[in-house]
């Protein structure tokens, strides 16, 4: 979809460029999260942004298309402002744009981008992309729900596993059909892959390679949905899934059936764990049962006893069990709390979590919002006459919603513990911030294995 850059903003933004005091000539802007459901956040989407909106020059065609647009509006168009852009700027917006590292863990409160004029007669460009520039909640609020799975299953599995070699597959996308456009299947998609490698989100790969260089960033597997089972009769559930094995049961292999089309401990037990069971143990595969309805918590634990009754368990270095030639992936009701649930659930019951994987859909790339993590994009400072003055907003009704004052950047002190400075305080060593941004160019491109490394550092932590 094609943009006009100047559209791609609010309307009240069009009439602002005269609302500031006479003489200024800077302004100076920061994004961060000002609270919310978690104390960190995890930063990340800022290059994809970048790419697709900021690189767009602004034609003259644009500008008469705003300008007609703003006349029937109602709202005053400053041509000659964006005609500055245009002649003098080849139709980049003049902006220097700061950030902290794509994969950083971020303090509530400690800003991850700044943005600030580069050209004294358009100071106010700053503000007027803000619209577009805090779209950036998005990346960053699916990211960070990602990595608190990530926390949750990691615990388990430190508790209940060998190892950590299948942590990166226990989190499946299914959310693009849940999202409202393709755009936030490509954005969110790609938000959760920064921690985890299994999907079933195509627009996540496409935008990864797009924007970070990644071939190919997930990997999914052979799956039943509903209708292809459905579509043999309730009769004939057994040779849907023996049909799924005929396609696709090989060596080493895997793949996935939904099971509960009609009765999940029926098909549990009775054609998985009786009429199937030879075939599923002779193919040498793994095959994934999906249960899809019921409370979660009680049917994944019925389901792994079930299995267990029917294929048998190996005891695993740490004394929890793990299920022979089947595995388990839950794709209903999955969220944080019923994550950790299940997987207390099944350790309690002496059951590794290597035996279930979870596919989590609009809860992960829809359900969510700016306020999730109260994300914001906020002036700090202006130059008036050249010189730079604090501006911050302080409401007697909400200290929440107080900002921060100054050209302030993202630091780091001498023990490592993340904090707030200024451009005049801060020493090169302590500053977590790179220019990623001048006058529409990207000066820092980076891939997508760097930012999924920072990302993994820390769970180590």
């Amino acid at each position: 979809m094609t943009v006009n850059p100047i559209l791609n903003s609010d309307s009240y933004k069009l009439s602002h460029w005269v609302q500031y005091p006479p003489g200024t000539d800077g302004m100076y802007s920061y994004v961060a999260a000002r609270g919310g459901t978690a104390s960190h956040v995890l930063f990340f989407g800022l290059q994809a942004l970048l790419k697709d909106y900021l690189s767009q020059r602004i034609t003259m065609a644009h500008i008469a298309e705003a300008e007609a647009l703003a006349a029937l509006h109602g709202l005053p168009f400053n041509r000659a402002g964006f005609e500055r852009i245009v002649k003098k700027h080849h139709g980049y917006w003049p902006v220097r744009i700061r950030a902290v590292a794509e994969g950083e863990l971020i303090p509530t409160g400690v800003p991850m981008v700044t943005i600030e004029s580069t050209d004294p007669e358009l100071f106010w460009v700053v503000s007027f992309l803000e619209t577009a520039l805090l779209r950036v909640w998005y990346p960053i609020s699916v990211a960070t729900r990602s990595f608190r799975a990530k926390e949750i299953i990691r615990r388990y599995l430190l508790q209940t596993a060998d190892d950590l070699s299948g942590l990166p597959f226990k989190l499946h996308d299914f959310g693009a059909r849940g999202v409202s456009s393709y755009e936030s299947s490509e954005i969110g998609g790609m938000a959760h892959l920064v921690n985890f490698m299994g999907s079933d989100t195509l627009a996540a790969l496409v935008a990864a390679r797009r924007h970070y260089h990644e071939p190919c960033a997930a990997f999914s597997i052979p799956a039943a949905e509903h209708a292809t089972i459905t579509a043999w009769g309730r009769r004939h559930e057994g040779e849907a899934f023996g049909n799924m094995l005929a396609h696709f049961a090989k060596p080493g292999a895997l793949l996935a059936v939904v099971s509960d089309s009609y009765d999940v401990f029926h098909a549990v037990s009775e054609l998985w764990g009786e009429r199937l069971r030879q075939q599923v143990m002779d193919s040498g595969a793994t095959v994934v049962i999906r249960p899809d309805s019921g409370e979660p918590v009680q049917v994944v634990a019925e389901v792994v006893e079930r299995l267990a009754a029917s294929f048998g368990t190996t005891l695993n270095g740490k004394g929890y069990r793990v299920l022979n030639h089947v595995r388990v992936i839950q794709g209903d009701g999955v969220n944080l709390a019923s994550i950790d649930a299940i997987l207390s659930r099944l350790a309690k019951l002496g059951y590794s979590a290597d035996n279930v994987a979870f596919g989590m859909g609009a809860e992960l790339l829809q359900k969510l919002d700016r306020d999730t993590h109260k994300m914001a994009l906020k002036c700090s400072a202006i130059s008036v006459g050249g010189q730079w003055r604090d501006v911050f907003k302080d409401p007697v009704t909400d200290p929440g919603k107080r900002s921060l004052g100054g050209r302030v950047v993202a630091a780091r002190d001498s023990r490592g513990a993340w904090g707030v400075n200024t451009l005049e305080r801060v020493s090169d060593a302590d500053l977590q911030m790179r220019v990623v941004w001048e006058n529409g160019q990207l000066l820092l491109d980076e891939d997508f294995a760097t930012i999924r490394a920072r990302a993994a550092a820390h769970l180590a932590n």
